[in-house]
């Protein structure tokens, strides 16, 4: 142990932003990666961006207040020893489990008994703005009944000082707007649906409450845990379960986290000595409960986290066996970053009568717009050399993710690059020893190039990452959202370049979409793709309506459009006859779900395609039959487990 201890890394100068006011410099964190802002001139920071109207002295005045928080949110008549009493009941005063029954909600219902709509919403060091103000810079929407006003400070949360003060030395200045929003609503024991960009501060935006939660109901931990959550996959359950043992020290919380690929002993003994706050990726925790090493009759406030991301991998069945063994009486809070159907199904299932937040439109699919986005059209044989070029051209030791699309060659780029940089490679095959190595090499700069599969797209919040690299376009525009999502996080800025090819013409009408969004370039190449007839149909093929309407399906698409259930059936798509894709026309039943076998002579896709057999030839029908090959199949060597197949 003869390692001598590490200098704290010193603090570095942001990229110039021309919209900052003089005299006023952006520094980032060299510790936290988090970006905040200097005057050198009256030599005060904050997290917030400055804006050209505000004085020196009222940016200040605005930090002293922050600063002292604690003492603030005890002077506005929020005793500590009311928690219970305030945070156990409803907006109107009853309790919330008097009904079980889904009811609908009311779209836009701002009134609380908190604060009438139109006051001002902020306490010292707030923002000053009135709640529809504060929602409007925001791009906050709300739906339910009797929404309070968002908390724009932390001195309007009335938090317990241990838990302020856990907040505020974690350099925050002030809440996200999801946490704005959602801390108020869930401290009234209410369900919620909070939708919002990864990188927003989801996280802290549920386990607060819950530890205000632990604090209300006072149940024993040896008898299982009284918070539960659910995340897709296991370095996300890690990171949550450091977040929560960093805010709950002070409040002496214990946190176990749940997750395969690890042995199960160590897990088990922690289970044994108690806890407070389980994280559980749903198929370790489903093995546990087999056991019956863990009961779940206590939990009384239940999390899924990147609800999204669970469906798409394969997780709804093993949700619902753990939510079936959790007490109705309970309150859920679901986080995810897009709203398709797959998600608004099963939050009609598990929440009653919830709160749905949205930060930014959820009707359509966005980018972060502090990343600039670079689409080069590239042949696979210069995809190296590029690779190479872009970087060397960022400063040295910046940190780098790198997307590929199969394991094999996450695991040859790796090697490739360790010849003149340092890199390694994380994907579903390595173990998670090996997993948690890499990551920590990666967090600390030791290796600051990360080669990655589609695990690495969502959950990973690693400060400072300036750079994404897709060397490989991934299987739709969400997924190429939550890669870039990486970076820019923490209101901090990046860029994100994409290799883009023939192969992938089919996802550049999206992707336009996508850019223009975001105030990005578009070049002509991926222009003239998109004309081509690459993607399209609608909103994005993936969260496509299910009924009517069709989708085009794209130059590539063997499937003819993927909606094409009912009505317009859809432009086939080159390759559509595949499955007998039916043309513009009528084309009922004429996508994918087409059940009749190929060696049935039918023109099922009515309209303007016609049916073909996959052969002309009069042997074929001497031939034994072949089913469909299914959807879904167990992965392969080159594939990532959870992966949609097409």
């Amino acid at each position: 142990m003869g390692a001598a201890t590490e200098a704290t890394p010193a603090p570095r100068y942001a990229p110039d932003d021309p919209n900052l006011p003089k005299p006023w410099k952006g520094l980032v964190d060299g510790t936290t990666g988090y970006l905040y802002y200097w005057n050198p001139v009256t030599n005060v920071t904050q997290y917030e961006k400055p804006s050209g109207s505000k004085s020196s002295d009222q940016q200040k005045s605005s930090s002293v207040a922050i600063s002292s928080s604690v003492q603030s949110s005890q002077k506005e008549n929020r005793v500590i020893d009311d928690d219970d009493d305030r945070y156990g009941k409803t907006s109107n005063g009853g309790s919330k489990f008097s009904s079980r029954g889904h009811e609908s909600t009311r779209s836009g219902s701002y009134n609380s008994h908190n604060a009438p709509n139109g006051a001002v919403a902020a306490g010292p060091g707030g923002s000053g703005l009135s709640p529809d103000a504060y929602r409007k810079r925001h791009e906050i929407t709300v739906t339910g009944d009797n929404v309070p006003p968002p908390f724009t400070s932390f001195e309007d949360t009335g938090f317990p000082s241990e838990l302020l003060r856990e907040v505020l030395e974690a350099g925050f200045a002030a809440p996200t707007p999801i946490q704005a929003q959602s801390w108020p609503v869930a401290l009234q024991s209410r369900d919620i649906v909070a939708i919002a960009k990864t990188g927003s501060g989801k996280t802290l935006g549920y386990l607060v409450p819950g530890f205000i939660h632990l604090k209300r109901v006072l149940k024993n931990r040896q008898m299982g845990p009284t918070v539960l959550v659910l995340s897709p996959t296991r370095e996300l359950a890690t990171q949550i379960q450091a977040e929560a043992l960093k805010f709950g020290k002070s409040s002496k919380i214990l946190c176990t986290c749940l997750y395969g690929g690890a042995p199960k002993g160590p897990q088990l003994r922690e289970l044994d000595r108690g806890t407070d706050i389980i994280v559980a990726t749903p198929g370790r925790l489903n093995d546990i409960l087999e056991m019956r090493r863990i009961s779940l009759s206590q939990v009384t406030y239940l999390v899924l986290d990147e609800a999204d991301r669970m469906l798409d991998m394969g997780f709804e069945p093993q949700i619902r066996k753990i939510v079936n063994m959790v007490p109705a009486r309970r309150q859920t809070l679901m986080y995810t970053a897009t709203w398709p159907k797959e998600v608004r199904k099963i939050a009609a299932d598990l929440l009653v009568n919830p709160v749905q937040v949205n930060i930014g439109n959820v009707d359509e699919l966005v980018a972060n717009k502090a990343i600039t986005q670079h689409i080069e059209v590239i042949s696979p044989t210069e995809k190296h050399r590029r690779l190479e070029q872009i970087i060397r051209s960022q400063e040295p030791r910046s940190k780098i993710i790198i997307f590929c699309s199969t394991k094999r060659m996450c695991d040859q780029l790796a090697r490739n690059l360790t010849r003149q940089f340092s890199a390694a490679a994380i994907h579903g095959d390595k173990s998670q020893g090996e997993r948690d190595y890499v990551l920590n090499q990666f967090r600390s700069g030791r290796s600051p190039i990360l080669v990655a599969t589609d695990v690495a797209a969502r959950g990973l919040d690693i400060k400072d990452i300036r750079v994404v690299i897709n060397y490989d376009f991934p299987n739709g525009v969400e997924d190429y959202v939550h890669r870039i999502g990486r970076t820019g996080r923490a209101g901090a800025t990046g860029e994100a370049y994409t290799f883009f090819g023939d192969q992938d013409s089919k996802h550049a009408s999206d992707l336009v979409k996508l850019l223009e969004g975001a105030n990005q370039r578009v070049s002509p190449e991926i222009r003239a793709m998109a004309a081509r007839g690459g993607g399209g149909g609608g909103r994005f093929k993936r969260w496509g309506s299910s009924f009517g309407g069709g989708g085009g399906g794209g130059r590539g698409s063997s499937f003819g459009g993927r909606s094409s259930w009912n009505g317009g059936g859809g432009g086939g798509g080159r390759d559509s006859n595949k499955f007998g894709g039916g043309g513009g026309g009528g084309g009922g039943f004429a996508g994918y779900n087409n059940h009749k076998r190929f060696d049935e002579k039918s023109n099922v896709g009515a309209g303007g395609g016609r049916a073909r057999s996959r052969s002309r030839s009069p042997e074929r029908f001497d031939k034994p039959k072949i089913g469909f090959r299914p959807r879904f199949r167990a992965p392969g060597e080159d594939e990532e487990e959870g992966m949609i197949r097409d």
